[in-house]
């Protein structure tokens, strides 16, 4: 089974899972470095999002381990929801960049969060081409915080 064929499987799924919330939407899969995106688009993509991403990030972790459980193997899914992902990356890229100027501009560490892992991954991107600052992720589990931290 290739990938476009997964991203089908994957697509039928989301599709289904919404149909049971009682939610009507569109669905597209495509293929794209090795993983598959899934995109929605609905009414209701404030609910299906939820507060900073929760409730996307939960239906990801939960398509994710149906797919694999069906296709038998291990492929990632990205799931978005009416473009939720790129606007909270530049979201996210921005408030990083302000607080790492604040961070040098007070020269004390600032702490923010909890984030999820791909939220706490933009930050970590975003500040890394600053040398006079570093981040680090401080805490247990899934959603830590992450200090943002002047090296000067």
């Amino acid at each position: 089974m290739n990938l476009e064929e997964w991203a089908e499987i994957a697509r039928q799924l989301v599709l289904g899972l919404l149909q049971r919330m009682g939610v009507e939407a569109e669905v597209q899969g495509f293929v794209k470095e090795e993983s598959l995106f899934l995109d929605v688009k609905c009414d209701e993509g404030e609910i299906l999002i939820g507060r900073h991403g929760r409730t996307l990030e939960s239906l990801q972790t939960l398509i994710n381990r149906m797919a694999n459980k069906q296709i038998n193997g291990k492929v990632r899914i990205i799931l978005d929801i009416e473009g939720y992902r790129k606007r909270r990356m530049e979201s996210l890229t921005n408030m990083a960049n302000r607080l790492g100027e604040r961070a040098k501009r007070t020269g004390k560490g600032i702490t923010v969060g909890p984030f999820s892992a791909h939220d706490r991954r933009t930050i970590h991107i975003a500040l890394k081409q600053d040398p006079s600052l570093k981040t680090e992720s401080l805490g247990e589990g899934e959603w830590k915080r992450i200090t943002i931290i002047p090296t000067r």
